[in-house]
């Protein structure tokens, strides 16, 4: 009869005991969600804007620097970044107008009449897009952020003139690898003429490599093989477009240049790399010629952050340059 009267409250005192630990279990569960996050595991707010890039497949430094400060600026205004290819075969630019881009930032290194329209098509679509590195011709109504080729040409005769005391007649290795300067090389030209003046003793010599990073070799040994006697006799400056021909000949040019019974030419570099640095200490080049594609993609993403978030934005921004020579090492 005892057990019998005790079962129904020990029933109870267990099922109340139970109840307290299930709430205690609760309350710990939400107080060590709350530490959590307290300490970083909270959600992170959704990102303001979400933005695209489009770049040439071939990713020299140059493009890697100018990614690297896209994301930077991207992460300091709290929007997303992605990397395309701007390759028209591969169409991501094309497809662009159903991916939900709030903006689009374009290298526009393809046929100009394609690009023109594609660019057109996002404008259809109210989508912002800023162009980089390379403007297209005749004007255009998108704003741009790059280096002008006019000022890189101001640059390079600057570098001649103070390397050569006489007459300067400069070659000006071209290449697939920087063809927003190779599109541009007439006002490149024309930036060189400005400086030198009566100085240059003759229309710039145009020299040519590909994509093929050792390419640059072979351009040089026909260069210093035809120099004697032909056309090339008389260059006494040569000038590089990017940063992987630059690094690629400094060895060919330690071997060949003054070897040719024509005299040494003056080398002028571009970009800046360790193996550049290097040429110049040892005098393989008198300078480097060096832009700043880390600009270039953080005044990008900024400029079009500012597009999309007021409707407005400067029409061109045009960065840095700066000449690298063997005294900017002992400054």
């Amino acid at each position: 009869m005892t057990l019998k009267k005790f079962l129904p409250s020990g029933i109870v005192f267990f099922a109340l005991l139970s109840l307290g630990a299930f709430t205690g279990s609760f309350r710990l569960l939400r107080q060590m969600y709350a530490l959590s996050r307290e300490s970083g595991g909270a959600e992170q707010p959704a990102r303001a804007w979400n933005f695209a890039l489009f770049l040439p497949d071939y990713r020299s430094p140059f493009f890697l620097d100018i990614i690297q400060g896209a994301q930077k600026a991207a992460e300091e205004l709290n929007a997303d970044l992605s990397i395309h290819s701007v390759d028209p075969a591969k169409k991501e630019l094309e497809m662009a107008v159903w991916s939900g881009f709030d903006g689009v930032i374009v290298c526009p290194y393809f046929e100009e009449s394609l690009a023109r329209k594609q660019l057109e098509k996002l404008r259809e679509y109210h989508i912002p897009v800023v162009l980089i590195n390379l403007n297209l011709a005749g004007g255009s109504p998108w704003p741009y952020v790059g280096t002008s080729n006019y000022e890189i040409g101001r640059s390079v005769g600057t570098a001649a003139a103070q390397a050569s005391p006489g007459t300067v007649r400069p070659a000006v290795v071209y290449s697939d690898k920087a063809p927003g300067i190779d599109s541009g090389r007439g006002r490149l030209e024309q930036g060189i003429a400005s400086v030198l003046g009566d100085r240059l003793a003759a229309p710039v010599l145009p020299l040519r490599t590909d994509l093929n990073p050792l390419d640059v070799e072979d351009t040089l040994r026909r260069f210093f093989a035809s120099r004697a006697g032909a056309e090339e006799a008389a260059v006494n400056t040569l000038v590089f477009t990017n940063t992987t021909d630059t690094a690629a000949a400094a060895e060919t040019l330690a071997l060949l240049n003054g070897t040719d019974g024509a005299g040494p030419v003056t080398v002028i570099g571009f970009g800046s790399a360790p193996g550049i640095e290097d040429a110049i200490r040892r005098g393989v080049l008198v300078c480097t010629i060096v832009t700043n594609p880390v600009q270039i993609g953080g005044e990008a993403l900024r400029s079009l952050e500012a597009l999309r978030r007021t409707g407005y934005t400067s029409m061109s921004i045009n960065t840095q340059i700066s000449i690298i020579d063997a005294a900017s090492f002992t400054r």
